[in-house]
């Protein structure tokens, strides 16, 4: 080998791995996301970053978290885009097949679709995640069926449903027993309102206090999204980060994407505290 290739050889950056490009593709998007607020932007570095997963190798453990991580935060962009209508059909566009999809995405549907008003676009596609047996094991199946129960079948008025759910087999899956007593007077309360409501308008929640409770939801939020910018700024402007810092701004967007951006339930649900520790409830997503 020549003195010159030698030099080239040596002068030229080593290659940068998949891996390495895509993650800081996923940066990138959360930083569009949350700092610059370009949503378009955040959305079209999602869809790059998941073609881009087609060029690593499938055996690569953090291809289904990168997956997940760019779902999640083009589900976000597209929600603030009010484009949030095609949502579902855009995860499946890359999960294929709908009990495919991660626990987390599922409940993230679940919520999006509930906030909006329109939780019975995620009847069929929860329902067919719920029963497909291999999603009994993972982490957050217990979630996913809570979700579905309080956002999707309650709303919609499927008493019947709700009630097969509960005592069910994905009830003795997703739920203990104290659990499934717990749902089950949900139901019942839930059930007894709608009969009451129309008779007694003192039953009508009182404007005030939602008022209330919808400010100080907001400055929470507010307060939450001032600390996400204040520390990507440390991180990432001044470069005083380290690479394992960096990752937690990450997974401290996407935990509020989960927890507070589009839970409409964030709480209103004070019966949740009703289950034990086994329970897989929102608040330990």
């Amino acid at each position: 080998m020549s003195s010159a290739a030698n030099f080239s050889s040596l002068c030229s950056p080593p290659l940068t791995s998949p891996s390495t490009q895509v993650s800081s593709m996923l940066e990138t998007a959360a930083e569009q996301l949350m700092v610059y607020t370009d949503f378009q932007a955040a959305f079209e570095t999602c869809n790059r970053g998941l073609q881009s997963l087609t060029h690593m190798e499938q055996e690569d453990n953090r291809c289904g978290e990168f997956k997940a991580g760019f779902c999640i935060l083009g589900i976000q962009a597209l929600a603030e885009l009010n484009q949030w209508h095609g949502v579902l059909s855009w995860v499946l566009q890359h999960y294929e097949q709908q009990e495919k999809i991660p626990a987390k995405i599922m409940q993230m549907c679940i919520l999006l679709y509930s906030k909006v008003g329109e939780p019975a676009v995620m009847h069929a596609a929860a329902r067919v995640w719920l029963h497909c047996p291999s999603n009994s094991r993972v982490t957050g199946f217990g979630t996913v069926a809570e979700l579905y129960l309080l956002h999707v079948l309650v709303p919609t008025g499927q008493n019947d449903e709700a009630l097969e759910l509960i005592m069910g087999e994905v009830g003795n899956a997703a739920f203990t027993e104290g659990q499934r007593q717990a749902a089950l007077e949900v139901l019942e309360e839930k059930e007894q309102q709608l009969e009451e409501a129309p008779l007694d308008p003192r039953l009508s929640p009182d404007p005030e206090i939602c008022g209330t409770t919808v400010s100080n939801q907001g400055s929470v939020v507010h307060k939450l999204e001032s600390m996400l910018r204040f520390l990507y700024r440390k991180l990432f402007v001044t470069r005083s980060g380290s690479f394992p810092l960096r990752r937690v701004f990450l997974a401290a967007v996407l935990l509020y994407m989960l927890l507070v951006r589009l839970d409409p339930g964030w709480l209103s649900f004070p019966f949740l505290a009703q289950f034990n520790h086994k329970s897989c409830c929102i608040t330990t997503l």
